[in-house]
């Protein structure tokens, strides 16, 4: 199995969950979701554990100084951070971790183990759709909504930095780019093991 990190980065209400689930539902057995540790408040129907691992500031300022992340940032007033042990068993394993992150996080983490991450940047057609989306959404305030649409604006500024970006205008579509993002990767020869590939057809196995 050639595994490598796939980050999906995007602004908020952009659709990452969703197309996130659509491929965990037909490669779960090949993927593994990092679950991000977190400051903030669970919102409704959030378990720890399985959406987030739900830690007090003071916890994540101690994993911070033990060198327990992959990669760690500060969003919307919040840490959000991604497990280095984790990741790693998961690499090790044979595995495909997802890594659902933001801008910060993926500069951080690019640099700490770049030639093991693919990256995708999704977002909406414009920014009036994903307000839309948002306020349909309805789990932020106005304040809330406004800084998300700010942060958004900032992230655009940054798509040079992904190897690839999906326009989520329509689901289907931007689903199969996805798996054929996914299903590209799984194939390349770089970081499969090609003496074992090569002696098995020598064999006849």
């Amino acid at each position: 199995m050639n595994s490598f990190i796939l980050v999906i980065s995007g602004p908020s209400g952009a659709g990452k969950s969703t197309l996130l689930k659509k491929l965990f539902e037909e490669f779960e057995a090949e993927l593994y979701f990092s679950v991000s540790s977190t400051t903030r408040l669970p919102r409704e129907n959030e378990k720890h554990g399985i959406h987030y691992y739900f830690i007090s500031n003071d916890e994540f300022q101690e994993d911070i100084k033990n060198n327990y992340f992959l990669e760690w940032a500060k969003v919307h007033e919040n840490f959000y951070g991604t497990s280095l042990k984790h990741t790693e068993k998961a690499l090790n394993s044979g595995k495909i971790v997802i890594l659902d992150i933001d801008v910060q996080g993926y500069k951080i983490a690019k640099k700490k183990l770049q030639d093991k991450i693919v990256s995708i940047f999704i977002t909406t057609k414009n920014k009036e759709e994903l307000k839309k989306r948002l306020i349909k959404r309805n789990t932020d305030t106005i304040t809330q909504l406004e800084k998300r649409l700010e942060n958004a604006s900032d992230e655009m500024k940054e798509l040079c930095e992904y190897d690839y970006l999906i326009i989520n205008d329509e689901l289907e579509r931007s689903y199969e780019a996805l798996r054929a993002i996914l299903v590209a990767h799984r194939l390349k020869t770089k970081g499969q093991d090609l003496d074992q590939i090569q002696n098995i057809w020598n064999k006849g196995e």
